[in-house]
């Protein structure tokens, strides 16, 4: 059989922790931030963890 390559477009976009969690970056910070509210900016500039069936989907396609 031969080797599973690790899907690059994934892998630019997330990270695989030391536990085996999956980070990535929150959708909609991108632009347009002025219509919103300073609470919202704040939680999307911090780093969020897949749910479990996402998380091992991903590290799969990362061959991790």
């Amino acid at each position: 059989m031969p080797k599973q390559k690790t899907h690059k477009g994934l892998s630019k976009r997330v990270r695989v922790t030391a536990k085996g969690k999956v980070k990535h970056k929150k959708a909609g910070s991108g632009h347009l931030m002025s219509s919103k509210n300073a609470k919202r900016r704040r939680r999307l500039g911090n780093a969020s963890t897949m749910t479990s069936t996402l998380a091992k989907t991903a590290r799969i396609a990362l061959c991790k």
